[in-house]
């Protein structure tokens, strides 16, 4: 069953760049390949694109001072991106270190492009993605999560621990649970990997209390006994994007596993899902299993 759900080999690739998260993206990763067994890189994707809308500014000049602007504008964007280069090797070094304090050696990857595209190329030999829930050019104050995290995780078909902005050891798990296939594969997930062996587990579910709300219950219950968890089941009535971050809080739950996003275009175009809400507003990190 585990060769069929989870990729046993590879290394846990932690997606930083200069926000907040960076230390806790590197702080989650580390654990994750700590407890996984495997080598952990340090990726930083020096993406050119906020710098585009400074590149044309020479509309309504005369031909003369247009030349010599755009020879500035091309000396300026050739200064800044030697300035990025050195703050991403400069983060990628001190993100090393911090890692090495976990116990973990990194090694250190510093790419030109698109951070999805990157993490696509990379994806055969992942074994697990981190990133942080919000990146350097988010919004904070608005609550937006990054536009790199929805890409991403929409992207790629390898779980994706999406980093809170301050790390703690996990020692108390959470799988939200709706019985549907897909969260079923969450559960087998788990199972199926020692990411979360030994820790404190429960299980949350959603819904009307009734006959099939408790037989869902208990195919999780027997299937996590069955892989060595002691399960301790949960359930509630509510918005589930509402319930699932005030149970995760009054469980004091360290780390939140879940469904992630599917892939088809109509899906695609959903605003305010369950898997989004959640990244939005609970502020513990989130395991996302495909």
């Amino acid at each position: 069953m585990s060769a069929e759900l989870i990729h046993p080999t590879g290394r846990v690739v932690a997606a930083v760049d200069l926000s907040s998260y960076a230390d806790s993206v590197a702080d989650f990763a580390a654990w994750a390949a700590a407890r996984l067994g495997s080598p952990l890189e340090l990726l930083h994707v020096q993406d050119r694109q906020h710098d585009a809308a400074a590149r044309d500014l020479s509309g309504s000049l005369s031909l003369g001072a247009r030349e010599t602007l755009l020879a500035e504008l091309a000396s300026l964007d050739e200064r800044r991106a030697v300035i990025a280069q050195q703050q991403g090797r400069a983060l990628l070094d001190a993100l090393r270190e911090r890692a090495a304090g976990h116990g973990v050696d990194a090694t250190l990857r510093h790419l030109h492009g698109g951070l999805v595209e990157s993490l696509l190329d990379l994806e055969a030999g992942t074994r697990l993605f981190v990133i942080g829930k919000r990146g350097e050019h988010a919004d904070f104050a608005a609550g937006h999560l990054g536009s790199n995290l929805e890409r991403v995780v929409r992207a790629v078909h390898r779980p994706v621990l999406v980093a809170s902005r301050a790390f703690r050891p996990v020692a108390r798990f959470m799988i939200a649970f709706d019985g549907s296939a897909t969260t079923r594969r969450c559960v087998e997930m788990v199972c199926a990997s020692p990411l979360l062996k030994g820790l404190d587990c429960h299980v949350l579910m959603v819904g009307a209390p009734d006959d099939a709300q408790q037989a869902h219950l208990q195919w999780a219950q027997t299937t996590l006994r069955d892989a060595g968890f002691d399960a301790q089941l949960h359930a509630a009535q509510g918005s589930a994007d509402t319930v699932i971050a005030a149970q995760a809080d009054a469980l004091a739950i360290d780390l939140l596993v879940m469904g992630a996003y599917g892939h088809s275009r109509i899906r695609a175009m959903i605003v305010g899902s369950t898997t989004t809400q959640v990244l939005r507003h609970c502020p513990i990190p989130v395991l996302l299993l495909r």
